[in-house]
């Protein structure tokens, strides 16, 4: 790579994660006041609503798991830059939607357009694969997930602030952060996929089942979502049950939830920003992987079986060096596949995301249920100790798949930044 492009690929990447952190700041906006607007149309009644807002949260995992592969398919065809621009204008013009809703009815068609139009994050994860060599990839994507963290810490609390004032003013806030986006990206964004590098669009391969099939290619590759599949599902045990939990066992209220709460995006900002690529280059992504994973663990089981708030924190914190786990796990995953596939390969990751979110809060509220209701195995932290379990599990397949890794990134040579 010359000396030319660098700036050019970092002005690139500058975008990417704006438009991420633009995005996940607007769905956090949206949060804390989408299940109050449901409880009014509702009439107050707060049974029927949460029934109801459980609906909408598995449609839109649903959205996610068929269009992300579409999407990532359709960048590989025409270019990242069409589907990016066109994701942001379509999620901005759904937050108007959503902000005009008449009816629950309306608002549950916005929530289905915002799951499809959301799932462009995949096409920025193929994006960051196009313009960062290999040896980087791991530090960028957890630049990325820093993103992610950051939206969903400050969305929340400014979304909240908001709806103090009007319920439907922070759906117009999250509408003007898409658009403007989706403007500035038109001036700025350049596109990361040469036409030589593209590849002809086939259901065959788009679609969810077929996508999934790409993962399937390779032995290493196929262990890798596996392992992101375990560890997408034990994630879910934290918004279908952690709320409740503490409530239920230290008897906190919403503000210390949310301080908490908070307190978990900071700690994971800080590990994907500033410490992914320093672990990565000591250590490899191999370690790097078994290194989070095993934090993520740990943090599970001491928060599951914590009998006091202090240990439970202890857990928080420790649970932060999970995040050292998908950067590296996306770096290594993205060696395994061609040029061409990028967007392939992020639409299947997002899409076992997606089944993760479908099937995760029935799994973990009915452990959660179960376990505090029996008398003789009354066990509140049942469902962070089976999460903990899936990592653990998912350690032995990053042992047992990478054993002789062909995607292993090594630490790049100081004055070096070649191209692929």
């Amino acid at each position: 790579m010359t000396a030319s492009l660098i700036p050019a690929r970092r002005a690139a990447f500058a975008f990417v994660f704006i438009t991420v952190l633009l995005d996940m700041f607007a769905l956090g906006i949206i949060i804390p006041v989408l299940p109050k607007l449901i409880e009014d149309f509702m009439g107050g009644d707060t049974a029927q609503a949460a029934a109801i807002y459980g609906i909408f949260g598995t449609a839109w995992a649903f959205m996610q798991f068929v269009f992300s592969p579409i999407l990532g398919s359709l960048s590989d065809r025409f270019g990242r830059r069409k589907v990016i621009l066109l994701s942001n204008i379509g999620l901005g013009l759904d937050y108007v939607l959503m902000a005009l809703a008449p009816t629950v009815g309306w608002l549950f068609v916005g929530r289905i357009i915002s799951g499809i139009t959301a799932a462009s994050v995949s096409t920025a994860g193929a994006y960051i694969a196009d313009v960062t060599p290999p040896e980087q990839r791991a530090a960028k994507f957890g630049l990325l997930g820093a993103a992610f963290g950051f939206g969903f810490v400050v969305g929340p609390a400014l979304g909240g602030f908001l709806g103090e004032i009007d319920a439907r003013l922070p759906f117009w806030v999250a509408a003007g952060f898409s658009l403007t986006n989706a403007l500035y990206g038109l001036f700025v964004l350049p596109e990361s996929l040469p036409p030589e590098k593209r590849t002809a669009y086939s259901w065959r391969k788009a679609n969810p089942m077929g996508a999934l099939r790409l993962l399937r290619s390779h032995r290493e590759l196929w262990g890798l979502a596996s392992v992101s599949f375990l560890s997408n599902l034990a994630h879910v045990a934290l918004p279908a049950t952690a709320v409740l939990y503490m409530g239920y066992r230290y008897g906190w209220d919403t503000r210390q939830v949310g301080v908490l709460l908070a307190a978990v995006g900071v700690c994971q900002i800080i590990v994907q920003a500033g410490l992914v690529g320093r672990t990565v280059n000591k250590f490899g992504t191999r370690r790097t992987m078994v290194l989070g994973l095993a934090g993520g663990a740990i943090g599970f089981l001491i928060q599951g079986l914590a009998t006091s708030p202090p240990a439970y924190v202890v857990g928080v914190i420790l649970m932060s060096i999970w995040g050292f786990l998908n950067p590296a796990l996306q770096a290594s995953m993205t060696r395994l596949v061609r040029p061409t596939e990028q967007g392939q390969l992020q639409g299947a990751s997002s899409s076992l995301m997606g089944i993760a979110n479908m099937i995760g809060p029935l799994i973990f509220a009915q452990v959660f249920a179960t376990f505090i209701a029996h008398h003789e195995w009354h066990v509140p932290g049942a469902a962070f100790l089976l999460s903990s379990a899936l990592l653990i599990v998912g350690i032995t397949l990053v042992l047992r798949v990478t054993k002789h890794s062909t995607s292993e990134v090594s630490p790049a040579p100081a004055a070096s930044v070649g191209n692929e």
